[in-house]
């Protein structure tokens, strides 16, 4: 089945080639060659050369020269580079084009993360910076998500689709560097991007974490993204411990670009599984489908885009639109009768979003942009069986048979952010901005029952959801002297900040128990509840999600204020020294004072010594703090009523959990960069320790705490310690020819290695507390390492696109611990034996092609994962997301194969 994907792949790359070839016959271009540089005469490297409205451009190498092969119509060049003025310059036949770029920043540039100097350019910064192209990404890897996107683009930057996993299979939890989704802070144009309202419960890497949903913007919008590799809590505030993500928008002026993608997965996932299971599995090889469809391939996904830029008043004001339609079908792939659909969820989403500016006289700029998310996204549930094999979750005259209930949900995240930018006469730089962000998470539960409510029950609930909101105000003041060695930058500001989580309830039927009468038990001294006819008590609330009841209700608001102090001073040309301070004090759990140090020295030309040193922190989020759900989890094969009960109730005091606190860090790291000729090499280690890490605790028998129907509860709690070290690798290598022509290889590589140093269990048992099936989630965040190797081709608008991507053996332990959870080490050691899952290190390939048929017109086929590359299968059973593997390294959805038309005018 494999050579059936990669048959496939060949014959699309030989049709495209050869097609190539014909068109590229009887070339229409002309070759320009030159240099680009500053005043000062060093040469300006990666700056940008583009025939403006078409697809034709290239960026200068590691000498500040370029090759450009430009349509013989073309009348004008673009050079542009951060901190100096674009520029255009007319060919008028020339062959030849040296250009000096003038220093000058306008009052739009965007600052390199990690730097609040407007001087900075991430290939002089003392801390390790990604800048990364998600335009030329998402062309040529036919890519449509954010975080799938960076997965292969970022060598530290983990997130792969879950299942099983209620809320996290519709938002995807990401991580740097193998720590929590929420410990890395999100920017969008450098101001602070509000988190997602869903905490991550089930199944899923995460579990207890809120975090930023990347795939909430439209990739087709962002110009760049810069990737923070190191704390910044003193620069930016909570969440920054792993490191920081800018998201920096398109301001371009061009007019419309656009694309049309489609692709979708093959459902072949090997042989054998049919001999060894029969009719005890679904999904194989796209057969036995719980939809009752016969399919080769799945995932269908479309996504268009499309993006208008336009100049606002002749002084470089600016208006950028993006609107973006995404379409993606669910994929189905092997599961057991009690998961019979495992796989990704479907997704139908349109985003817009607006990014401009508009210059009020000669030094002061109004700045906005904003946008709007909706996705409606729809997932499977794990079955229910039948009443007659005992199952009594399914109303026996609605699913004889049993049935898979589908949690469905409505995602909606706003955003609107202003501002004003002034220089001052004294030099000094001023930005007064106001933010605001919401994401809302709506719960409707299909193809259900509540088992209580007997043949009267709805097969659809509103179950309710939770919404998170967050407004941030803050002034900036920055000023550079030359004249204090080689440059002095002073930075100062301030931050208020208010953030709101609500939860509210669904509809009674989505979380009542029904007595005998089909009344909802509100008395259960005067109330009998339903029962079935062995006897038994029928379960309450919608199957696949319990709704949220008014006693789950919340509606909670904290503020906080910051202010910081941000020093950068080059002593000389060859050494930075940089230094940040940061107090913040919240209104619900204290303050907090943070610092970093960082330094740059260059040792020789082209070499460079980094090292950096911070403490950090990130405050416990209002969603762990206030959520609390009633829910029924499938343990031993019995249903559990269970309470995650909220951090602030009489019942996590009760059992002795503490009101939660922030974590605290301490980040050291060091590294080399050097550049010659077209080749970059960065070589960063780190170690981040993270003490009062905030994790979501085993279950506790909590038959005891008066609870009607409550049998276990588990919490939120300031419970582990944990260190992690580790190693980012980035080399690069790119050539241009005289032909017009260009090469480039790249290898970026993450070793990755986080231990829990110790359980903060106080007197609760260590196994209960947070045991080892929790710790190997926490511990396999992220893979021990992944590298990426990449290798591109391009000439006359024709491109070759290879990337290979190794991810290193995965260690989970599996529902047997939850099923059977060890008390003591002698349990546990009889456990590990026979509860281990080992994925084994695997690779993934991907390969494209792109033709620029007109130099308005680029198509692009290619597939990912040509080679059908799966985890290792786990055949027992036992996996947390009721597959054949866990969500791990590639993901359970196969090869991808895609077709892509993008056009510029």
């Amino acid at each position: 089945m494999r050579f059936r994907c990669f048959s496939l792949l060949v014959f699309l790359l030989i049709t495209t080639v050869s097609w190539a070839n014909h068109l590229s016959a009887t070339p229409t271009n002309i070759i320009i060659t030159g240099s680009v540089t500053g005043t000062d005469g060093e040469p300006l490297v990666g700056a940008n050369v583009v025939v403006p409205g078409t697809y034709v451009g290239t960026i200068t190498d590691f000498e500040g020269r370029y090759v450009i092969n430009v349509p013989d119509d073309a009348t004008i060049l673009t050079f542009s580079y951060a901190g100096y003025e674009t520029t255009a310059i007319k060919i008028e036949g020339r062959t030849t084009i040296d250009v000096v770029l003038a220093e000058g920043v306008s009052l739009r540039e965007v600052q390199v993360v990690g730097s609040r100097s407007y001087k900075r350019s991430s290939t002089d910064s003392p801390v390790a910076i990604d800048v990364i192209d998600i335009a030329d990404l998402a062309s040529t890897t036919g890519r449509v998500e954010i975080n799938q996107i960076m997965q292969y683009a970022a060598p530290s930057f983990n997130a792969t689709k879950q299942s099983g996993s209620d809320g996290a299979d519709h938002i995807d939890p990401a991580s740097l560097r193998g720590l929590g989704p929420d410990q890395t802070l999100v920017l969008i144009n450098g101001k602070r991007r509000h988190q997602s309202s869903l905490v991550n419960v089930f199944g899923t890497r995460g579990r207890g974490n809120s975090g930023t949903d990347l795939n909430a913007l439209p990739a087709s919008a962002i110009k760049r993204i810069e990737v923070l590799r190191d704390g910044a809590s003193a620069q930016y505030g909570s969440d920054a411990i792993a490191g920081v993500i800018n998201i920096v928008l398109k301001d371009q002026t061009e007019g419309v670009t656009g694309s049309v993608t489609y692709g979708a997965y093959s459902t072949a996932i090997g042989e054998g599984y049919e001999e060894d299971y029969g009719d005890a599995l679904f999904n194989i090889e796209g057969e036995q489908r719980i939809d009752g469809e016969s399919k080769s391939f799945d995932g269908n996904t479309t996504r268009v885009d499309l993006n208008y830029g336009a100049a606002l008043g002749d002084n470089g004001g600016y208006a950028n639109i993006t609107t973006e339609f995404l379409t993606k079908d669910r994929t189905l792939r092997p599961g057991f009768s009690w998961r019979q659909g495992y796989g990704s969820a479907a997704i139908d989403g349109f985003n817009f979003l607006i990014n401009s500016a508009m210059p009020l006289g000669e030094n002061t700029e109004l700045y906005a942009y904003g946008g709007r998310n909706f996705r409606n996204t729809d997932a499977y549930a794990f079955s229910r069986g039948s009443f007659a094999d005992g199952d009594n979750r399914a109303v026996p005259s609605l699913y004889p048979d049993g049935f898979t209930p589908r949690i469905t949900s409505d995602i909606t995240d706003v955003s609107a952010s202003a501002g004003l930018r002034h220089t001052m006469e004294n030099g000094w730089n001023i930005d007064f901005n106001n933010s605001y962000g919401k994401n809302n998470f709506h719960y409707f539960i299909k193809g259900t029952n509540n088992a209580s409510l007997g043949a009267a029950s709805p097969t659809e609930f509103d179950a309710g959801g939770h919404s998170l909101s967050q407004n941030v105000t803050g002034l900036d003041f920055s000023k550079f002297y030359d004249d204090y060695g080689a440059g002095l930058n002073v930075a100062f500001g301030m931050e208020y900040r208010t953030e709101n989580f609500e939860i509210f309830a669904g509809e009674v039927g989505s979380y009542a128990i029904y007595d005998d009468r089909g009344n909802p038990i509100v008395n259960p001294a005067t109330q009998t509840p339903a029962i079935d006819e062995n006897g038994d008590v029928l379960p309450g609330g919608s199957q696949g999600f319990p709704g949220y009841s008014p006693a789950n209700a919340v509606d909670k608001n904290r503020t906080n204020y910051g202010l910081y102090l941000d020093i950068e001073h080059n002593f000389t040309d060859a050494f930075l020294l940089g230094g940040a301070v940061r107090y913040e004090k919240y209104s619900d759990f204290g303050e907090t004072f943070n610092y970093k140090l960082a330094s740059r020295l260059k040792l020789i030309d082209g070499l460079s010594l980094r090292a950096s040193i911070s403490s950090g922190f990130r405050a416990p989020s209002l969603a762990q703090i206030h959520y609390n759900l009633e829910f029924n989890n499938i343990v031993a094969g019995t249903s559990l009523r269970t309470l995650l009960a909220a951090n602030t109730s009489t019942v996590a005091r009760s059992f002795g959990i503490e009101p939660l606190k922030e974590e605290t860090a301490f980040n050291v790291g060091a590294g080399l960069a050097y550049s010659k000729g077209g080749f970059t090499a960065t070589i960063d280690a780190y170690q981040i320790s993270v003490d009062d890490r905030i994790i979501l605790t085993d279950i506790f028998d909590a038959s005891g705490i008066g609870i009607t129907g409550v049998e276990a509860a588990q919490f939120f709690a300031n419970g582990v310690d944990t260190k992690t070290t580790g190693l980012d690798i980035v080399l690069n290598y790119r050539k241009y020819f005289n032909n017009g022509s260009n090469f480039s290889v790249g290898i970026a590589g993450n070793i990755n290695d986080t231990e829990i140093e110790s359980i903060n269990s106080g007197d609760l048992n260590e196994f209960t507390f947070f045991g080892p099936f929790s710790q190997a989630y926490l511990e396999a965040a992220a893979p021990d390492y992944k590298f990426g190797a990449n290798a591109s081709y391009g000439i006359a608008g024709f491109e070759v696109n290879v990337a290979v991507t190794q991810f290193s053996e995965v260690t989970l332990q599996d529902f047997q611990w939850v099923d059977s959870p060890a008390t003591n080490q002698a349990e546990a050691d009889a456990l590990f034996a026979v509860a281990t899952d080992v994925y084994e290190a695997a690779a993934t390939v991907d390969a494209s092609v792109s033709y620029a048929i007109t130099n308005g017109i680029k198509l692009t086929i290619g597939g990912l994962n040509i080679l059908n590359t799966y985890p290792t299968p786990q055949f027992d059973g036992w996996t947390d997301q009721g597959g054949f593997n866990d969500s791990v390294q590639m993901g359970s959805d196969g090869a991808y194969f895609f077709g892509r038309i993008a056009f510029k005018f």
